[in-house]
Formats: structure tokens, C-alpha cells, sequence
């Protein structure tokens, strides 16, 4: 299906008289891309995730495998006694989830307690989680829920925020509309100098690591 970005790229190229680049083209045009300084340090990089999430009032749980996630998430659920129910992204609606639960795949509404979504990359630099918005993944789910449950494969963690921004640009579905970066719970010091959570979005965020 055409999109109107397709649409606006492809007026682009006629109007320059030329059409898609080969991958000679994009290649040269990579290499223009900006080697900013970056923070070197040598910690292992999902250990050092891990520990600057968590920094951030995040959580973090460690499965083997994939198919582990629904009882860790179960296990999270139950834990804080919410209802049973959540927002599930598409793009995990594959797994097995608690027979019992109210699940929808769609925008999270002001009646959800608790979405699930996965993660497209992690970022070691600062401990933050790159979350795309789409079909699959409805950007309400990383706001309107007082608990955001994250799903993160050990192998999209990446060195440096550049190094995800390479991720997503490499994604097979092109760019999406919206690319929210995730550091922990929402959070605001605007009262009285008190740190208060929950504040512009999740009161908790909860990491389902895979792997590492």
C-alpha cells in the first residue's frame, strides 16, 4: 500500500530527475552520517543496561526464552494485584497468554491498567528503551497505562544511542511515525522540588529481558 511518505519521496525524485538510489548511492551517502564523540566504557553491554534502568526506579526480569514471557508478565501482574487485563501489542499476540486475562491488541485506552509492548532496541549508553509506534505497537500503550511492561531481546541492546538510530533505519518497514526513547517511569520534580512518578505517563516500567 502506498503511504504518503512513498508519495512525497517518490514527487521528490521526479521533481530531481532521478530515481531510487542504488546501494552505491546510499552507501556514499551513509558515510556522510556524523561521527560524534562518543562515551567509551567497558562493561558488558546488558549488564551496564541493566544497571543504569534500574537507576531510574525500571525493573528488570530475565527470562531464557521467549516463550517465558507471558508468566513473567503474569508473575508481574500478580505481584502488584491488577486486574486481569492488558494491552498487547500485535506484534507479541503470538504468545501464549493467560486464558484468564482481557487482552486487546489495539490503542490502550484510560481503562487499561497494564500494557505489553516490545521494545525494537535497548541502549547501553543510558539505559533507555527505543519503542516504535504502529499497528503492531500502538504508542498509546508507553503513556496512558499506569504500568508499562517491556518486552527487550539481550540482542537488540546496542552500544550508543547512533547505533540504534542505525537499527531503525534498517527496519524492513521503513521509518515509523513515531520513535519514543524510554529511561524509566514518567517523572516530575515540578512540585515542590519532590520527585513524583507517574506524573506524564507510566508510574512503573518493567523489563522482560530475553537471553544474555
Amino acid at each position: 500500500m502506498t503511504t504518503a511518505r512513498d508519495a512525497i519521496l517518490r514527487s521528490v525524485r521526479i521533481g530531481l530527475k532521478r530515481g531510487a538510489l542504488d546501494d552505491n548511492q546510499r552507501a556514499v551517502l551513509d558515510a556522510r552520517v556524523p561521527r560524534h564523540t562518543r562515551p567509551a566504557f567497558d562493561e558488558d553491554l546488558v549488564e551496564r543496561f541493566i544497571r543504569k534502568f534500574e537507576s531510574r526506579a525500571g525493573t528488570v526480569v530475565r527470562v531464557s526464552s521467549r516463550d517465558e514471557v507471558p508468566a513473567a508478565v503474569e508473575a508481574y501482574r500478580a505481584g502488584l494485584k491488577l486486574p486481569a487485563r492488558a494491552a498487547i501489542g500485535a506484534a507479541l499476540k503470538d504468545l501464549a497468554w493467560p486464558s484468564a486475562w482481557s487482552v486487546s491488541h489495539g490503542p490502550a485506552t484510560v481503562d487499561e491498567t497494564m500494557a505489553v509492548t516490545a521494545a525494537v532496541a535497548g541502549v547501553a549508553e543510558t539505559g533507555s528503551l527505543m519503542l516504535c509506534g504502529g499497528p503492531d505497537s500502538p504508542t498509546t500503550h508507553n503513556f496512558v497505562p499506569d504500568d508499562h511492561v517491556v518486552v527487550l531481546d539481550a540482542g537488540q541492546i546496542v552500544r550508543h544511542f547512533e547505533d540504534a538510530w542505525t537499527v531503525l533505519r534498517a527496519r524492513p518497514q521503513g521509518l515509523p511515525r513515531a520513535t519514543n526513547f524510554v529511561s524509566g517511569p514518567s517523572r516530575t520534580a515540578d512540585v515542590e522540588q519532590t520527585i513524583q512518578l507517574g506524573a506524564h505517563g507510566p508510574r512503573r516500567v518493567h523489563i522482560v529481558l530475553i537471553g544474555g
